[in-house]
């Protein structure tokens, strides 16, 4: 009997102190993989992402039921020797390791591979079952009747694993088949879930009702809310019926992130992960963390946005409280040569005018004294429409005035006035000082 599988993957950074996400995971119609990267262990990011890398070519292509756990074997021992090569070539990726958790399914046959202590659970009806083994310091005091279960949720060695794929040729993982059955329910997470949470918890959620982007929804919630310290990443899938399964990979964790690896004339296994993450999109019912990411980005930049507007608004109001001001001014300057009265003040706002001529006077520029003309040019403030008809009107009294020059007599004593000769005076009673009226130019 044939049967499909429906996924979600969720990863998500933690609470703690790690300024990176370590895990990576894969999870597509045929293959679903999940790495953790060694936080004890230089480049776990990197690790973890060349696995899934290196692996992420078994999906979609054809393989027999016979000989699938060889082919998985042989993959995850290939990831493993590229993670050699890698620390061999770059010290600075010296001693990284990773857990791996790969499944291959064909048909309703699931070849299983699993180093480390990310785990892999089983639902079928109401039972959970654990089905791969922690390959763990812990795992070995109990395999030896040294503590009990109890004592192994809270053992200070708890994150001490014995085995992982560090490169080393002895790195090799626990294999084994399964029989899917429709109505089945995979789940596959690192230890950031299982440190944290009770399994008996994690058994009850993987129990309920609810798509599977619904369960690893709540299984990584659970986790944030016992403050778990590291990564928590897990891939829920569901054996549904050939058809209804999902299509899309769905790729999470720093695998979809790290946007650097060792240089390479062609693309590394771990660029092609995350270029395929780039290029697919989740399932409706389960989106994958880029686009719950997205979702995140998208809130962030709408606080932005209103922010903005909010700020627009203000400097809007400003501005028209500024401009309602200004067409409450008044300035008398020219217009064609004639004197004229403007309402606004005399700046411009780049190509706007913040004045208007409001009445052009019948009086030119040009019969001004030349004082005058230059203030009149240069505009002349006013307090109000009436102080500018006031300006107006001393403009009008200096055309009017006689500018003649005015001959004095000088003084001959403190007590003799000074009076203006007429103008038909001779020259030879002519003072030798003269005045202009007050307004006028000197000559």
């Amino acid at each position: 009997m044939s049967v499909a599988l429906r996924y979600a993957a969720r990863s998500h950074i933690g609470l703690g102190a790690k300024s990176r996400n370590e895990d990576s995971a894969y999870a597509g119609p045929e293959l679903l993989v999940l790495c953790d990267g060694m936080g004890g262990h230089a480049a776990g990011d990197v690790a973890s992402s060349l696995v899934v890398g290196e692996l992420v070519h078994l999906d979609g292509e054809s393989h027999g039921a016979d000989d699938m756990l060889d082919i998985l074997e042989n993959a995850v021992m290939d990831a493993n020797d590229l993670l050699a090569e890698v620390s061999h070539d770059d010290t600075e990726a010296g001693g990284m390791g990773t857990t791996c958790i790969a499944m291959l399914r064909s048909g309703s046959k699931l070849a299983v591979a699993n180093i480390g202590d990310s785990r892999a659970y089983l639902c079928r009806g109401t039972r959970v079952t654990q089905i791969t083994r922690d390959h763990s310091f812990v795992q070995q005091l109990l395999d030896e009747g040294r503590i009990t279960a109890e004592e192994a949720l809270h053992h200070p060695q708890r994150s001490l694993v014995t085995r992982v794929l560090t490169g080393r040729v002895e790195d090799h993982p626990d294999l084994s088949m399964r029989e899917l059955q429709a109505g089945d329910r995979l789940l596959l997470c690192s230890d950031g879930l299982t440190d944290y949470v009770a399994e008996s918890t994690v058994s009850d959620i993987l129990r309920s009702p609810g798509s599977p982007g619904d369960i690893a929804d709540q299984l990584v919630a659970i986790a944030l809310r016992a403050s778990v310290r590291d990564n928590v990443t897990v891939i829920v899938a569901d054996v549904v019926r050939p058809g209804d399964g999902s299509t899309q990979p769905q790729v999470v964790g720093a695998v979809s992130e790290l946007g650097t690896t060792p240089a390479s004339s062609t693309p590394s296994p771990a660029e092609k992960a995350a270029a395929l993450a780039r290029h697919t999109q989740g399932e409706p019912e389960a989106p994958t963390l880029a686009e719950e990411d997205s979702g995140s980005s998208l809130l962030t930049w709408l606080r932005r946005g209103l922010l903005a507007v909010a700020v627009a608004v203000v400097v809007a109001g400003g501005a028209w409280a500024s401009y309602e001001w200004s067409q409450e001014q008044y300035f008398v300057g020219e217009v064609d040569g004639q004197v004229t009265i403007f309402r606004g003040v005399s700046q411009d706002l780049g190509p706007w005018a913040l004045s208007t001529p409001e009445q052009t006077v019948d009086l030119a520029v040009a019969d001004l004294p030349d004082y005058y003309q230059g203030r009149v040019r240069s505009t002349l403030s006013a307090d109000d429409r009436a102080d500018a008809d006031n300006i107006v009107a001393e403009l009008r009294s200096l055309v009017a005035l006689d500018c003649t020059p005015i001959p004095v007599v000088p003084p001959t004593g403190e007590s003799e006035l000074v009076l203006p000769l007429p103008q038909d005076a001779t020259a030879t009673t002519a003072p030798s000082l003269t005045v202009l009226p007050e307004g006028c130019d000197e000559p």
